[in-house]
């Protein structure tokens, strides 16, 4: 139970900030593109409350803490009206892509912190270790949430980013795999696919931290 207690406490803050980043991002693309829906809706906001998803932001992040793994899951999505886009196909792709850019964005922050603290802050702080274990759960829960959402299958973000890029009839077609996004899902979770996904991913960002670790040590 302290386990998982200190897993939770080590994994909320950073898993918090990348969902309501990540939608934010969205309504805060959009509103550049001309739709002010997420605005109007109060979503262009860091407020996790207007952000909250009982399944998503509470009991999926909450199972995958106490299974012993890292906190996922999702905020509500934010409201997009294309037929305010001034550029319909640069909006979507833009718009969508933003909330996986967000993520990248706060793992980027994430790992400069933690190389900081690897490089310039003593073992024997107080706080240490719980310093350097929410800055690695942010670094990871950040690809994760970055990664699986570019992932092209709808209703994702990357799937959106393709639909940007086909004509009307290809694009209906393609969006009509969204019936199949609860088997495709339990596929990713139940098999090791999300994992070879994910595992160039976490190389990457392993990667990152560790040029900001050398970039630091020489200082």
């Amino acid at each position: 139970m302290e386990q998982i207690i200190y897993r939770i406490a080590i994994s909320l803050p950073a898993f918090l900030l990348a969902i309501v980043c990540h939608e934010a991002a969205h309504a805060w693309m959009a509103k550049r593109f001309g739709d002010y829906t997420g605005e109007q809706l109060g979503r262009l906001s860091l407020n996790p409350a207007v952000h909250y998803d009982l399944v998503g932001t509470v009991i999926f992040p909450l199972v995958g803490a106490v299974l012993g793994g890292t906190m996922f899951g999702w905020a509500k999505p934010v409201p997009v009206d294309t037929r305010r886009f001034k550029n319909v196909r640069s909006g979507i792709f833009w718009v969508s892509f933003a909330g996986p850019l967000a993520n990248i964005f706060l793992m980027v922050i994430a790992a400069i912190m933690l190389a900081l603290i690897k490089t310039k802050v003593s073992p024997a702080f107080s706080y240490y270790t719980v310093i350097y274990d929410m800055l690695g759960s942010a670094v990871t829960i950040n690809v994760l949430l970055a990664v699986f959402n570019l992932i092209p299958f709808p209703p994702l973000d990357g799937s959106k980013m393709v639909t940007s890029m086909l004509d009307y009839n290809k694009a209906r077609q393609y969006e009509e795999l969204q019936r199949y996004s609860f088997v495709f899902l339990i596929i990713l979770i139940m098999t090791p696919v999300l994992g070879w996904i994910m595992a160039p991913a976490f190389m990457i960002s392993n990667f990152i931290v560790n040029v900001f670790v050398h970039i630091f040590a020489g200082f």
